[in-house]
C-alpha cells in the first residue's frame, strides 16, 4: 500500500492547484500560440523569401514533424529521468529555437529551426498533464486537467489576434510575432524553477524518501494557509523499481490488460487528430471553392477561435459529471454531426454556426482526452504511455490533409466528410468498449484494476 499516494488524495483543491494549472496552462497557451501563428506568417514569408509551393508546405509540416518527435522523447525520457525535468528543458528549447526562427533570413534555417521549436512544444504537450495529474486527488482530476488542456484556446485565440493585427502591419511583423510568443517563456522558465518532481513518479523509482519530503513541504504549505488534513489512507502501490529501461517500459505498455488500454489510447488520439485536421486544415478552403468566402473573413476566423474557449472547459466540466469515457464519445459525435451540417450550408449565417458548434465540440474532446490519457497508465509508463499516443495522434495530423487532398478531388465533400465522420465513430466506440472507468478513483486504483 503506498502512504504517499494517500497523502495527496487528502489533498483538497486550493491554492497549490491553483498555482500549478496557471503554469502548466501559460504553457498550454504558448505551445498553441506557437503552432497557430503559423499560418498567418506563412503567407508573408511565400512572398518576401519567393517560395514554391512545396516549399510552404513544408514550412507547413516543420511543427508537426518536431510535435512528433518532442511526443516521443518526452514521453520516454520523462519516465526515466523524471517529468519536471523534461518539462524544463522542452520549455527552453522551444523558446530558443522560436526566437532563433525570428531572425532567419532564408528559409531552410527557419524550417529547421521550427522543427526544432516543435520539439519544444510537443515535448512539452506530452509531458504537462500527465505530469500535474500526478499531484492531483481523484475527486477533481478530470477537471483539473481538462482545464489544464483549455489554455490551448487562449493561445489560438492570442495568435488569431497577433496575426490579424501585427503580421500585416509591419514588414517586419512575422518576426515580432514570434518574438512576441517566445519572450514571456522565459519568465514562466523562471517562474516554474519551483516546482517540485512528482511524488508518484519518486515513488515509483523507490525514492520514497524523496518523495515524503517534497509532501512534507506541500502539506506545510496547506497548513500556512489554514487548511487542516484529514488522516491519509493508504491507496493500492504500484511496482518500484530503480533502473527501468526504455525496452522495459515499451514493453509493460503491451503485457497483459495494458495493451488493451495501449492500444485504446492510440486509437483515440489517431481519430480526434486526423479529424480535427482533416475539417480545418481543408474546409475553409473548400468552401471559398464554393464561393462562401466568410471562411477568409477575420469574423469568421476569430469566432471559430473563441468557440474553443467553452469547448474546453464544458468538457472539463463534463469529465467529472459523467466520466471521461462519455464526454469523448459525446463531443467527438457531435463534432462530427456539426461537421456534416457545415458540409451542407448554404448561407454564411449558417456556416458560422456550424463552424462555432465544430470548433466548439471538436476542440473541447481534447480536454477528455488529455485528462483521460494521463489517468490509464501505470505510474512507472504514464509519459511514455502518453507521449506515445500522442505522437500517433500527430500522424494524423500530418496524414489527414494529405488524404482529404486525395479525396475531394475523386469524391467531393461527401467523400471528405463520410471518411471523416467514420472515424470520429470509430473513435468513440473505441473508447466506450476497450476503455476503463476512471472518474472516481486514484491512478493507484486504476493501474492496479488493469494488472489483475
Amino acid at each position: 500500500m503506498s502512504m504517499i499516494s494517500g497523502r495527496i488524495e487528502r489533498l483538497p483543491f486550493a491554492h497549490f492547484h491553483r498555482h500549478l494549472l496557471l503554469m502548466g496552462g501559460l504553457g498550454y497557451m504558448f505551445d498553441a500560440m506557437d503552432a497557430a501563428v503559423l499560418a498567418f506568417i506563412l503567407p508573408v514569408l511565400r512572398k518576401t523569401w519567393e517560395l514554391s509551393s512545396v516549399q510552404i508546405g513544408l514550412l507547413g509540416s516543420s511543427t508537426y514533424i518536431g510535435f512528433f518527435f518532442g511526443a516521443l522523447l518526452a514521453g520516454t525520457l520523462g519516465d526515466l529521468i523524471g517529468r519536471r525535468t523534461v518539462m524544463i528543458w522542452a520549455l527552453a528549447l522551444y523558446c530558443v529555437a522560436s526566437l532563433v526562427s525570428a531572425f532567419v533570413n532564408s528559409w531552410p534555417p527557419f524550417f529547421a529551426a521550427r522543427i526544432v521549436a516543435g520539439i519544444g512544444t510537443g515535448a512539452e504537450s506530452a509531458i504537462i498533464a500527465p505530469y500535474l495529474a500526478e499531484f492531483v486527488a481523484r475527486r477533481f482530476r478530470g477537471s483539473f486537467t481538462g482545464s489544464l488542456a483549455g489554455f490551448f484556446s487562449f493561445g489560438f485565440v492570442a495568435a488569431a489576434l497577433l496575426g490579424y493585427f501585427i503580421v500585416p502591419a509591419h514588414d517586419e511583423g512575422w518576426r515580432m510575432v514570434l518574438v512576441i510568443t517566445a519572450l514571456p517563456v522565459v519568465m514562466l522558465l523562471w517562474w516554474r524553477r519551483a516546482l517540485p518532481e512528482s511524488p508518484r513518479w519518486l515513488e515509483s523509482r523507490g525514492r520514497t524518501d524523496e518523495a515524503s519530503r517534497i509532501l512534507e513541504k506541500i502539506e506545510a504549505d496547506f497548513a500556512r494557509r489554514g487548511h487542516t488534513l484529514a488522516a491519509p489512507q493508504p491507496e493500492p502501490a504500484g511496482a518500484t523499481g530503480k533502473s527501468g529501461t526504455l525496452r522495459e517500459n515499451f514493453m509493460l505498455l503491451l503485457a497483459g490488460r495494458q495493451a488493451r488500454i495501449t492500444i485504446m489510447t492510440w486509437i483515440m488520439w489517431l481519430s480526434i487528430t486526423f479529424s480535427y485536421y482533416s475539417f480545418f486544415v481543408w474546409i475553409p478552403g473548400l468552401l471559398v471553392e464554393t464561393g462562401m468566402s466568410i471562411t477568409k473573413s477575420f469574423s469568421y476566423s476569430l469566432a471559430i477561435y473563441c468557440a474553443q474557449v467553452p469547448g474546453y472547459f464544458s468538457a472539463a466540466w463534463f469529465n467529472e459529471k459523467i466520466g471521461r469515457q462519455a464526454t469523448i464519445a459525446t463531443y467527438m459525435l457531435l463534432g462530427g454531426a456539426s461537421a456534416l451540417g457545415l458540409a451542407f450550408s448554404s448561407s454564411n449565417e449558417q456556416i458560422m454556426l456550424a463552424g462555432i458548434c465544430m470548433s466548439f465540440f471538436m476542440n473541447g474532446t481534447y480536454a477528455g482526452v488529455y485528462a483521460y490519457t494521463a489517468e490509464v497508465f501505470p505510474t512507472a509508463v504514464r509519459t511514455t504511455g502518453a507521449g506515445l499516443a500522442s505522437a500517433i495522434g500527430r500522424v494524423g495530423a500530418i496524414v489527414s490533409p494529405i488524404l482529404v487532398g486525395y479525396l475531394y478531388p475523386n469524391f467531393g465533400f461527401m467523400g471528405v466528410f463520410g471518411i471523416t465522420t467514420i472515424v470520429l465513430l470509430l473513435g468513440a466506440a473505441v473508447v466506450v468498449l476497450m476503455g476503463v472507468p476512471t472518474r472516481g478513483r486514484s491512478l493507484e486504483e486504476i493501474a492496479a484494476g488493469e494488472a489483475q
